[in-house]
């Protein structure tokens, strides 16, 4: 049963009191990839999989929007209104989030409408999602009339931002972290494909509370690494600040690497056709071809060139997606590939 509750995370200062809807498959198991591990010959690999949280065929936002959803709901929305691209993870689990509470959805999508519809832009219409088109740079404005019209007619609208990746949003990392802690794992590195910032933000902040020894780094999907650092430490103390730690992040504090953008954001490369056929064949893992495929690709030349060293542990947050695999292009690819 769905039950709206209040969520104290168990910081060692304490904190607010926070509105969260569950609705998550919690923990996420964490596992071994043993082949994978023996075949690369350098640190033990495991993966956190958040891929299969549930809503919608799972992924990172739906832990993100057990906050975003709770926060909304306590300001009367009946409509979410969010953006994204064309096979947009975060878009299909807002979509089905507004199904499963009897919610209007409006996804504005960056993009060219298809002929036919495939992978999570399918899920989005089963879903019942409207959707409406734009081009990448109007985005932010036909957001913003998308809301007005919305409002206009009564809809109760709320806007949510990119990836959910804000203040309320980041708490659901905070949370994961925590549930890290508790599984009794031990790693000395966390790796984890990153956008718009809040899930390593979350990641960031809980590290930072517990005074965690390990290090957590993110591969950059379409973003320079000052732009990066940035916004994650933004969100971290704008996190901080809501649950009423003192604590501070520097942007240099924030680890990310962005030698892995490739042709930009998703555009699927060499590099991560590898990452897929690797997870596939010695792990029976999918990743996605936009995330988690880039952010594997990395740690895997990170691997090769000695980053790590043999005997450390990394966790790799699988953060879901795997529904782009069936989008029109990325399927040719892969099949062109051999």
């Amino acid at each position: 049963m769905d039950a709206k509750e209040a969520n104290r995370p168990n910081s060692p200062g304490g904190s607010m009191m926070l509105p969260r809807i569950r609705i998550a498959h919690l923990p996420t198991q964490i596992e071994t990839l043993q082949r994978l591990s023996a075949k690369l010959g350098g640190p033990v690999i495991l993966v956190k999989r958040d891929d299969q949280t549930g809503l919608g065929l799972g992924g990172n936002k739906t832990r993100k929007l057990e906050y975003v959803l709770a926060d909304a709901q306590s300001h009367g929305a009946r409509t979410l209104i969010t953006i994204g691209s064309i096979q947009s993870n975060h878009c299909r689990q807002t979509a089905a989030l507004a199904a499963r509470f009897g919610l209007g959805c409006v996804l504005v999508l960056s993009g060219e409408e298809p002929d036919e519809v495939d992978g999570n832009l399918l899920l989005d219409e089963l879903f019942g999602a409207k959707i409406v088109w734009t081009s990448r740079e109007n985005r932010e404005a036909v957001l913003e009339k998308t809301y007005q019209d919305a409002w206009e007619a009564g809809s109760r609208p709320v806007l949510i931002p990119l990836g959910a990746s804000n203040v309320v949003g980041t708490m659901g990392y905070l949370t994961a972290f925590e549930e890290f802690l508790q599984q009794g794992i031990h790693a000395d590195w966390m790796v984890l494909a990153t956008s718009s910032g809040g899930t390593q933000a979350g990641l960031v902040l809980g590290a930072k509370m517990h005074h965690w020894a390990g290090k957590i780094l993110g591969i950059s999907i379409d973003h320079k690494v000052e732009e990066l650092q940035a916004t994650v430490s933004d969100l971290v103390n704008g996190a901080a600040d809501r649950i009423g730690e003192s604590l501070r992040v520097n942007p240099g504090e924030v680890l990310v690497n962005a030698d892995y953008l490739g042709g930009g954001y998703a555009v699927m490369g060499e590099l991560e056709i590898e990452a897929i056929r690797l997870f596939g064949r010695e792990e029976g893992l999918l990743l996605d071809p936009v995330y988690t495929a880039r952010a594997a690709a990395g740690m895997i030349d990170l691997i090769r060139k000695g980053f790590f060293k043999r005997d450390e542990t990394i966790l790799f947050w699988h953060t879901g997606g795997s529904p782009a695999l069936f989008a029109e292009p990325y399927q040719k690819q892969l099949q062109l590939k051999g």
